[in-house]
């Protein structure tokens, strides 16, 4: 999991700093942000003081309604377990009270133009992916039309030219060689690139291409959501079988389940036609809709 500092916060959304300029190398530990409404009229219990405090205009007007020793205690008691920041949405004014305890506390105090819950949301999106569960994985990403594929294979075994023949065709690179898989939901994958292979393609004879600068803008993008694995190997004789139908597979990915195929290679095969078609295939039965049981039912109605 990627650490994420309050300065990371304060670049990523431009975010007015009021006070702790000093302390903003401070963690943030906890992927949402919190709203501490609760914890304003004295309840504690199920505090989430490692979360980044969210002030919205109910709780900055329910402090401006306070005498000021109620507010003092208030704010007070909450400033006291050291949150990693607090963020006042809508450019509110009429922070001093608030500005004085941050100072006092070394806590950094910031402010947005934002409303509330579209920064809760943008920051919660933010968080969830810079410090999802992440590992990395040998091979290619791409996306074909929509949808996020993970080419897997022996080295040498031809990942690479295939992502360049789908890119050739309209369809997408989002990472080769090193793929780095993030889980941002119980039943999400996300693929993406290390960074410092953004956009290159390594191939064999031709060396390293950028595929935004030889084809477009358009042939890159930098994620994905991984729906298929397919794993390219080399051809083996009477290895497959001339089911209509093979048994499903997957492959597990941080205890998600990930639809697996394999594709054996041999010569004169269209392999990128092949991906095209599993991804083609994967989006009809998500749509309800499966071949087989549209075969079984003409077989049926003809045997009537």
């Amino acid at each position: 999991m990627k650490s994420v500092t309050v300065k990371d916060l304060v670049v990523r959304f431009s975010l007015e700093v009021l006070a702790g300029e000093s302390q903003l190398d401070r963690p943030i530990q906890k992927p949402e942000v919190h709203r501490p409404g609760l914890e304003f009229v004295g309840y504690f219990n199920f505090f989430s003081q490692e979360h980044i405090q969210l002030l919205g205009r109910k709780e900055v007007n329910y402090l401006h309604t306070l005498t000021e020793e109620e507010r003092n205690e208030r704010i007070g008691n909450v400033v006291r377990y050291h949150p990693p920041c607090f963020v006042v949405t809508w450019n509110q004014e009429g922070l001093k009270y608030l500005t004085k305890y941050c100072e006092e506390e070394n806590i950094p105090l910031l402010r947005t133009s934002l409303r509330t819950k579209k920064f809760q949301e943008l920051a919660n999106a933010y968080l969830g992916k810079i410090m999802a569960p992440q590992m990395t994985v040998h091979g290619v990403c791409v996306n074909v039309a929509g949808i996020g594929i993970l080419l897997r294979g022996k080295s040498g075994v031809g990942k690479s030219e295939t992502a360049h023949t789908l890119i050739r065709r309209g369809h997408r690179l989002v990472a080769d060689d090193v793929v780095v898989l993030k889980k941002i939901g119980p039943e999400t994958i996300l693929g993406t690139h290390d960074g410092k292979t953004k956009e290159f393609l390594a191939l064999r004879s031709i060396g390293l291409i950028n595929v935004s600068r030889l084809y477009g803008r358009s042939a890159f993008q930098d994620e994905t959501r991984i729906v298929l694995d397919i794993e390219l190997t080399k051809w083996q004789a009477n290895a497959l079988n001339n089911e209509l139908e093979l048994e499903e597979k997957y492959t597990d990915y941080m205890d998600i389940q990930i639809p697996h195929i394999e594709i054996q290679l041999q010569p004169g095969r269209d392999v990128a036609g092949l991906v095209e078609a599993a991804a083609n295939n994967w989006y009809l039965k998500q749509q309800g809709y499966s071949a087989m049981d549209d075969f079984v039912k003409r077989l049926e109605n003809d045997a009537d």
